[in-house]
């Protein structure tokens, strides 16, 4: 039986998730904005890259709780594709009105706060999973399938990124989402496993270089919250467990120094008499050098894992590659990110995951997603050798 599947934000992961829902199942989707404006954008856009019988869309604030649990009365599931901010406070909605949830994330702790209403979700009857998208997310589900393919895993390196096809110096890099999400992937402290055991990690740590055929000579550097909370749900089960983030060269030393300078501080500072936040101030200047509208893009993904299969130590590589899509004008990013989302909201709507608050890392089995990832055309290549 069709569900209704509520998108809240159409923005661009919005109307990937839309688009994805629409054409791999036949539940009704429902996306939903503050302005109206943005909606009819949106609609437009999804009503040119695929059949738009089962869509509809509704004005509401995200903010404004009556209106949304009004809104609510009939849906089944709620996709957030709004900032982490509102996350929580769509989860007590979520709950409050027995719809379950998915949304992208971004913030750790909240997230440590949305799991722990796991009772309260299983008393209502519904599930929500936070923090899926790309990574979080697809990362650690593609982390979870190299589990599942080897029958021990002692080690776990990921790492992954979505650049601009033809970067533009000096920053080599383009905006693809809200650039307080990237300062905070580059401010705060990352949580790895080391013997075992968690550690804190500071961004920008262990640079190293990383190539990926077709795209050249990468680096990666730590950066926060990729792994969600996934250390501690392997902290008994993994050695190790890393996660960094792909960026071409030279970026990183750019973000080191600009963190150096305290531009990323939300601690607000005297100049001439004025009250300034350097974040602010930082972001004002950053994003518009960084916004190249609508770009061709890659994602590169790589899951290094060690352990054991059929008796022998192995060395297991899994790899994925995504482009931006000329026919659905889809960035990779919009693709991976949305599109791991809506995976996990059909998945929930065909009544194929648990009730409670779960984590993305229990919630979808790798298996599972690789099977949806072929659906969708995603190049993934996984290779075994023995060590």
């Amino acid at each position: 039986m069709a569900k209704n599947i509520l998108i809240v934000g159409s923005g661009r992961q919005g109307i990937s998730v839309a688009y994805d829902i629409l054409k791999n199942s036949k539940h009704n989707v429902i996306i939903s904005d503050i302005n109206q404006e943005c909606l009819d954008q949106a609609m437009s856009k999804i009503s040119g890259i695929v059949d738009t019988t089962n869509l509809s869309n509704a004005v509401v604030d995200v903010q404004d709780s009556q209106s949304m649990l009004k809104l609510l009365e009939n849906m089944d599931v709620i996709v957030s594709a709004v900032p982490y901010e509102f996350n929580l406070a769509l989860t007590e909605l979520a709950i409050k009105s027995k719809t379950s949830m998915v949304d992208l994330g971004g913030h750790t702790n909240i997230v440590r706060q949305q799991l722990s209403k796991n009772q309260e979700a299983i008393s209502a009857g519904v599930t929500i999973v936070p923090d899926c998208g790309m990574g979080p997310g697809m990362n650690i589900t593609m982390a979870v399938l190299a589990t599942e393919i080897l029958d021990k895993t002692d080690e776990i390196y990921i790492c992954d990124g979505g650049l601009p096809k033809n970067p533009n110096p000096p920053w080599n890099y383009s905006l693809f989402f809200n650039i307080e999400g990237l300062t905070n992937e580059y401010d705060e402290q990352a949580y790895f496993l080391k013997d075992g055991k968690i550690v804190e990690v500071p961004c920008f740590e262990g640079i190293e270089n990383v190539t990926f055929d077709g795209v050249g000579e990468l680096e990666a550097a730590v950066t926060s919250g990729g792994l969600s909370t996934m250390p501690w749900t392997f902290k008994d089960k993994l050695k190790v467990l890393e996660n960094k983030t792909l960026r071409y060269k030279g970026h990183w030393e750019w973000m080191k120094a600009y963190r150096e300078l305290g531009l990323f501080s939300r601690e607000s500072i005297n100049h001439d008499n004025n009250e300034i936040v350097p974040r602010n101030f930082y972001h004002q200047l950053l994003e518009k050098k960084l916004d190249h509208g609508r770009v061709e893009d890659v994602c590169l993904m790589r899951i290094n894992a060690k352990g054991v299969k059929d008796s022998k130590n192995v060395h297991l590589c899994i790899d994925a590659v995504e482009y931006y899509d000329q026919k659905t004008d889809l960035t990779a990013m919009e693709k991976w990110t949305g599109w791991h989302i809506s995976i996990l909201a059909i998945q929930i709507a065909d009544n194929k995951i648990e009730k409670g608050a779960i984590s993305v890392e229990n919630a979808l089995n790798g298996h599972t997603f690789l099977e949806e990832a072929k659906k969708r055309n995603y190049n993934i290549n996984i290779d075994m050798k023995e060590i």
